[in-house]
């Protein structure tokens, strides 16, 4: 089983993930998607979370060797980043979606300098518009972001573009097109089914709508 597969079986484990083709579940954004996917669930499991834990960090290691601190993403990503700069021995810093409303107003909190190279952790991407609104915050304080790393990773074309126009490296732990595989040698779903599930990641906005 690849490492990809094993990620996503765990997330399936503790329901994290959840397929429902026939009924589906209604994004923020109005999509319908056949997927949810919760990652803090994961939280409430410590063997799963070990695991994530330790996938996640050697991925850190093997692939970004040059970042020496960890940023999380407010507020799924602060958990996982701050475990992983724990295991790594990194300085960490979270930051907001917004500043902060009261007392100084902080979008980032911690403490950093304009020379660290910062590797953002994400529990998932779609469309990868909020993920890279945090890189453009961590690059207008003057910090240079080498990368993000996430749990889950929907592989959306839309997702794919913008980090390339983005100058973004990204590595993911696990992904749908995984997930969708791992399923059907579970028995999870049919072949018919897969079909369905592959046809909503080619095009998200306009499924069953």
């Amino acid at each position: 089983m690849t490492n990809e597969k094993a990620v996503a079986e765990k997330l399936l484990q503790v329901s994290a993930i959840k397929l429902n083709p026939n009924e589906p579940f209604t994004w923020a954004s109005g999509w319908k998607s056949p997927i949810y996917c919760d990652n803090r669930k994961v939280l409430s499991f410590p063997y799963v979370r070990d695991f994530i834990k330790s996938e996640m960090c050697n991925v850190i290691f093997e692939k970004y060797e040059g970042a020496d601190m960890l940023a999380g993403v407010a507020t799924a990503g602060i958990p996982w980043g701050a475990m992983a700069a724990d295991q790594l021995k990194l300085p960490y810093i979270y930051v907001r979606p917004k500043p902060k409303e009261h007392g100084l107003g902080n979008q980032i909190e911690g403490a950093y300098a304009s020379t660290n190279k910062i590797l953002v952790i994400e529990d998932l991407i779609s469309t990868g518009k909020s993920s890279l609104q945090v890189v453009d915050v961590l690059r207008n304080a003057g910090l240079d972001v080498v990368g993000m790393v996430s749990i889950f990773n929907y592989g959306f074309q839309v997702a794919e573009d913008a980090f390339k126009a983005a100058g973004v490296p990204y590595t993911s732990l696990t992904n749908y097109a995984s997930l969708i595989e791992l399923a059907v040698e579970k028995g999870m779903v049919d072949a018919n089914t897969q079909s369905t599930l592959m046809e909503w990641r080619d095009s998200p906005s306009t499924w069953k709508q």
